[in-house]
């Protein structure tokens, strides 16, 4: 599974090293982007923001609202998989969607640890290697309109967004965020809607927490219902 997602997300590093370059990044900064990053929904933030014209620190601020959810992934991974001191700092660079995904997925506790190393290693060596490739291709192709890469960033985010809108509530945050974009468009500056809109997503998410049992805890709780008679772990 998780040299299955790591093949499949690497590859789509390839357009955000197309995308960085027509948004006006040069070659060395779309690769640090991705080494120092890595997190494929903050990075297409990043230069969605730049190349609507906005400044660093908007789309910084932006990128960073985004990857606040990889601190709660950090906290579920150090409270699953136990890490050590000094395993800590490169555990948190490779703590991304996918590798949580991987390892929370897993029964036991070693099974758990191969998932998030595979995919989180897996991801990060290919998503490096196919952010370079796509920003040399990048640089061959001339005006990006000309390839339709001005518009692609908001396709590629779209891209990110599709397969997490599994029920109601992200659906409706989703349509909520994209009227509040709409408005804030005409009365603020380029790179300030999507500031805006995290914002409000963040503090959605600062209310709501803990509020919405998670998968897991609903697969514990029909065990219960089911077998009355066992113990919860």
């Amino acid at each position: 599974m998780g040299l299955s997602i790591s093949i499949a997300t690497g590859l789509y590093g390839i357009s955000f090293g197309a995308l960085s370059i027509a948004a006006g990044l040069n070659l060395w900064q779309t690769v640090a982007l991705s080494a120092l990053m890595f997190t494929g929904g903050s990075q297409f933030a990043f230069i969605g923001v730049i190349s609507g014209g906005g400044a660093g620190s908007a789309a910084f601020s932006a990128a960073s609202l985004l990857g606040v959810r990889n601190a709660v992934y950090g906290m579920q991974i150090k409270q699953s998989l136990r890490p050590q001191g000094r395993q800590v700092p490169w555990m948190a660079q490779l703590t991304i969607d996918e590798s949580t995904a991987v390892s929370l997925g897993q029964a036991h506790m070693d099974e758990k640890r191969r998932g998030f190393i595979t995919a989180g290693a897996g991801i990060y060596i290919l998503w490096n290697l196919f952010t370079m490739l796509g920003a040399l291709l990048g640089e061959q192709m001339g005006d990006p309109a000309v390839w339709g890469l001005d518009g692609a960033a908001v396709a590629a985010f779209i891209g990110l967004l599709w397969p997490r809108l599994k029920s109601m509530q992200p659906v409706m945050i989703a349509l909520a965020a994209a009227v509040l974009t709409a408005l804030a468009v005409p009365v603020s500056a380029p790179g300030m809607p999507i500031l805006i809109t995290a914002v409000c997503a963040a503090i959605f998410a600062v209310f709501t927490s803990g509020k919405v049992p998670n998968a897991t805890e609903h697969g514990r709780l029909r065990s219960v219902e089911q077998e009355p008679g066992q113990e919860q772990e």
